[in-house]
């Protein structure tokens, strides 16, 4: 059975000759290769480090599980997919809202891993019916507007959690982030958020050391006089050792609000592989439900042992892109290098020392960021938001999802924010379109930029969900 882990060298093993790309199943020298494994890793630090900070779980145990998922996707899809996998920020919400209804890091992981077994369905559904059951169920209105939701109901976690415990170190965290992503080019600015911590690292220990002890709310939300920033944990922690292991609770009301990222992760997935498959030059149509069911099996595998949820990462597939070396070997190296900060204590103390103030700056990006995605999954399908039929689902929803608005059915059981927002926008679409008049329906197919080769287009008209 070929795995895909046998690869051949790329011609002197240094380079990518003029205008040639090292394809996955070639490589340059080991020493080479392993380097860009190094360089895979600081590209997706500053993301799938964050994201486990922000969600209350172990940053050891999720650069680990990392590792592993990375495995799995590169098993799974045969070496055809080079990618890497690390923490997803699609959850980051969904952990909010689960803590604030007083749910565990169990309970956290208990609701993701459910997402998890779901997303693994549905990637064996798009292999055995293709990606066209995707579009049906989920035109771009949807999905762009879930995702909308699912980033902009983070806006208050970083208002009243974050930003208040530093706020001038949060406003310079954010202008730097903000210089390096749009002045860098090439790698530096794929690790823009990286750079934006080691910045607020630097300005929180000058602060310390020129103004003393900050008067503002600390990590718990208690006013106090504090440092910004605390190594105090970092001396104690251990050299090597493993990562805190849990297992996962269930809460009905907690899966419910973690079952809308779905949308998001099938949307993430199908526009990583097609963005794969147009730079290397291979048509991947046959890998999509392959990588959404790894990304599944991965997500349950990590969410059982207590960490989080893992997906495929742009940030690396722009490293591919600057660098044009697609080999999955370098993948393999930055699995292990994953595998060997997992059992180094020291390191995930280092990162869970992160300032309040340093989060403060870098959400404001990144969660806006997060919500915008949806808006250019409006644009790349080409979604007309002067139509009523799309226009008023996504426009409630949002509404319903931003401000986290609560619909109670009885005294123990409710929906709102995100899955209350989600649920508004499925079913208002597909039901406001059972009742639309034609001339609603008879548009250019709308389908997300990341999926829409995948399947031959059928012949004769199509509706606003892409279906002949």
């Amino acid at each position: 059975m070929d795995l895909g882990v046998r690869w051949k060298l790329h011609g002197d093993g240094k380079s990518p000759a003029p205008g040639a790309v090292v394809r996955p199943d070639e490589r340059l020298t080991w020493p080479r290769t392993v380097g860009l494994g190094a360089q895979h890793v600081v590209a997706m630090f500053g993301a799938s480090f964050v994201a486990p900070v922000l969600m209350g779980l172990d940053p050891n145990l999720a650069i680990m599980m990392s590792g592993v998922a990375t495995v799995i996707f590169l098993l799974a899809t045969r070496g055809r997919v080079p990618s890497y996998l690390g923490c997803s920020l699609s959850f980051v919400g969904v952990a909010a809202v689960i803590r604030a209804d007083g749910g565990s890091s169990a309970t956290v992981t208990g609701a993701i891993l459910v997402v998890g077994v779901v997303l693994f369905l549905v990637g064996l559904a798009v292999q055995r019916f293709g990606a066209r059951i995707i579009h049906a169920a989920m035109p771009p209105i949807v999905t762009g507007a879930v995702v909308m939701l699912i980033g902009f109901n983070l806006a208050p976690v970083t208002a009243t959690t974050y930003w208040p415990q530093d706020q001038w170190t949060a406003l310079l965290v954010m202008l730097f982030t903000g210089l390096a992503v749009v002045c860098l080019r090439g790698f530096w600015s794929r690790v823009a958020i990286f750079l934006g911590l080691v910045f607020g690292y630097l300005i929180s220990w000058i602060f310390d050391l020129t103004l003393g002890k900050i008067h503002s709310a600390d990590a718990s939300g208690k006013v106090t006089d504090h440092w910004r920033l605390d190594l105090s944990g970092v001396s104690k922690a251990d050299w090597i050792g493993l990562p805190s292991f849990h297992g996962p609770t269930f809460q009905w009301s907690a899966i419910l609000v973690a079952l809308p990222v779905v949308i998001a992760l099938v949307a993430e997935n199908a526009g990583h592989v097609k963005a794969v498959g147009e730079m290397t030059g291979d048509s991947l149509d046959d890998k999509l439900g392959t990588a959404i069911s790894a990304d599944g099996v991965a997500s349950v595998l990590s969410t059982a042992v207590g960490g989080p949820p893992n997906t495929t990462y742009s940030e690396n597939i722009g490293v591919m892109a600057a660098t044009r070396v697609y080999s999955t070997a370098a993948y393999w190296a930055a699995a292990g290098f994953a595998l060997l900060f997992g059992v180094c204590p020291k390191f995930g103390a280092v990162v869970a020392a992160i300032p309040g103030g340093v989060l403060g700056g870098i959400t404001v990006i990144l969660y806006g960021m997060i919500g915008l995605l949806g808006a250019q999954i409006w644009l790349h399908g080409k979604v007309d938001l002067r139509n009523p039929l799309n226009l008023v689902p996504a426009a409630a929803g949002i509404i319903i999802g931003v401000g986290n608005v609560t619909m109670k059915f009885t005294d123990t059981f409710s929906l709102s924010g995100i899955a209350l927002g989600t649920l508004v926008v499925i079913t208002g679409y597909h039901a406001l379109r059972a009742f639309a008049p034609a001339h609603l329906k008879t548009q250019q197919p709308l389908l997300d930029e990341g999926t829409s080769s995948y399947d031959k287009p059928a012949e004769g008209p199509a509706d606003a969900s892409g279906k002949p």
